[in-house]
């Protein structure tokens, strides 16, 4: 067969990933803080957007901006007068793609693109997570921005440093060794790294560490955990010999080795409950207390509650969710005195944000609540009786029965929350594995198996306490098809210790009880 060139022409169809059509898969997947900035960021570039503050179901015309003497025919279908500026809805939608309805299953996670930065310099991040205008008026800003700056851990013991009576020297290690402390408050080197780096001697180091450990807060400049809480005991003045012997024994604590423990230590099992008491008590991690970042509030985006009719009513939380409008009357006053193809280009491209941006957020808001409509559906039991009523429940599954691909679902219910009569879950809580019955009925959810573990064992006595394989006997009796392995997985999830670790607290606790 001989090779040779030759033009072929082909009809084929594409589907193209257009700037708006992104940036509507990645509201899909904003938590409603990160959302609240991104329209934040669009209301102070666009000028045709406007927040609209009407109340919920008031229908009232969006042009009420004062401007009153706009002439019938000045409508906004004027600007499509020009043959070179094409901005219409339909127009937008047919030549550009920006259909909503072209959401189209794809894999890529859009999330993790870069944010688009704000167009102003002076446009900053308040410390909720909401854009404020740093020209702005008194009343615009939040109540953080006059509050006292949080002090770091560091400045904290700087500060405490500079009026600690020692030498210079002294002081210029301790400097050095609180640059040195992670974020829990340890030290993040040994005294061996210190004298070679500083080129001070042993004896030194070691008075630096001394004074450091002075500091508050009780704790800091910690080696290892042990050291840690002994510091913490000696502020209390609680750090005695048989105290001393547990802290230097805290694998037989972790095991709750209570009998040998109480050998080492001489105490009897009452002394030994109260010292292991104190123990508790402490900080294990004291620098988080001085933490810079801001703690961010979780607000629930859907609402669920219970109707007379025994259905469930459910809707969104106006308070998240962000309403805009395209203020009509302002186009058509400056498209009347649009001049050269640069100003009726940037009219264009302004007016068609504004729709693409009112349009998403109406569907990504329709699109939340059919998700979260169809989760109260399937997880009914557990909205009534609790997580033990918790059903298998996959992406593929409500897909399927809201007509949406998965991926778009997984996005919805990504750093989205739903306040239920149970609490507040967020929606990716609701979609669990399924463990098959033994007698091949309905499945039961990880969920709900995990939490008839945690019962069974808080129904534990000294002399009744169960093993993994005694676990799986009693769930397969109740109709659970579960392997050992799979127990004893569910057991360290929940941070629950071995059968032979519980029967010696066990006992402990009912000698000293």
């Amino acid at each position: 067969m001989g090779l040779a060139q030759k033009l072929v022409q082909r009809q084929s169809q594409s589907l193209v990933m257009t700037p708006q059509l992104s940036q509507s898969i990645k509201l899909l997947a904003m938590s409603n803080v990160e959302l609240s900035s991104f329209i934040e960021d669009e209301l102070e570039r666009n000028p045709f957007l406007e927040r609209d503050s009407r109340p919920d179901g008031e229908a009232q015309d969006a042009r009420n901006d004062g401007v009153t003497d706009a002439k019938p025919d000045e409508k906004i279908r004027d600007l499509t007068a020009q043959n070179d500026l094409e901005i219409s809805a339909a127009a937008l939608e047919e030549n550009l793609g920006t259909r909503i309805e072209n959401v189209f299953p794809d894999e890529q996670d859009y999330t993790r693109a870069e944010r688009q930065k704000p167009a102003t310099d002076d446009l900053r991040l308040s410390p909720s997570g909401l854009a404020m205008s740093s020209n702005g008026d008194a009343h615009d800003r939040s109540v953080s921005d006059f509050s006292a700056d949080t002090k770091t851990l560091n400045q904290h013991l700087l500060e405490q440093a500079s009026m600690a009576q020692a030498d210079t020297t002294c002081l210029f290690i301790v400097k050095d060794l609180i640059e040195n402390l992670d974020d829990a408050g340890y030290l993040d080197c040994t005294l061996d790294e210190v004298v070679q780096r500083l080129s001070c001697s042993e004896d030194q180091a070691q008075s630096a560490l001394s004074l450091l450990q002075s500091f508050e807060p009780a704790g800091v400049g910690a080696r290892n955990l042990a050291e840690c809480l002994a510091l913490q005991l000696r502020e209390k003045n609680r750090l005695d010999p048989a105290m001393q012997t547990v802290l230097d024994n805290l694998n037989l604590l972790a095991k709750r080795d209570f009998a040998t423990l109480a050998k080492l230590s001489g105490l009897d099992m009452s002394d030994l409950r109260d010292c292991v008491e104190e123990i508790r008590a402490c900080d294990p991690k004291p620098g988080t207390a001085f933490e810079a970042t801001p703690m961010q509030h979780i607000s629930a985006d859907v609402f669920v509650r219970a109707s007379h009719d025994g259905s469930w009513q459910i809707e969104l939380n106006s308070e998240t969710l962000p309403r805009v409008l395209v203020n009509e009357t302002y186009v058509t006053a400056v498209s009347s005195k649009l001049g050269g193809s640069d100003e009726r280009g940037f009219v264009a491209d302004c007016l068609q944000t504004a729709s693409w941006l009112t349009k998403s957020l109406d569907q990504r808001a329709k699109t939340i609540l059919k998700v979260a409509g169809e989760i109260v559906r399937h997880q009914d039991g557990f909205m009534v009786h609790g997580v033990s009523h918790l059903k298998p429940l996959t992406l593929k599954e409500v897909a399927e029965a809201i007509e949406m691909h998965e991926s778009t679902v997984s996005r919805v219910t990504s750093n989205k929350y739903m306040m239920t009569p149970r609490g507040l879950f967020e929606l990716k809580y609701f979609f669990t594995t399924g463990l098959s019955d033994s007698d091949g009925g309905e499945t039961h959810s990880s969920a709900a198996v995990r939490d008839q573990i945690r019962r069974m064992i808080d129904a534990e006595s000294a002399k009744t306490v169960l093993s993994d394989d005694a676990i799986v006997e009693a769930l397969k009796a109740s109709g659970i098809e579960i392997a050992r392995r799979t127990v004893a997985k569910y057991r360290d999830a929940m941070h629950i210790p071995s059968s032979v670790q519980r029967r010696r607290e066990k006992r402990v606790q009912e000698s000293v009880g």
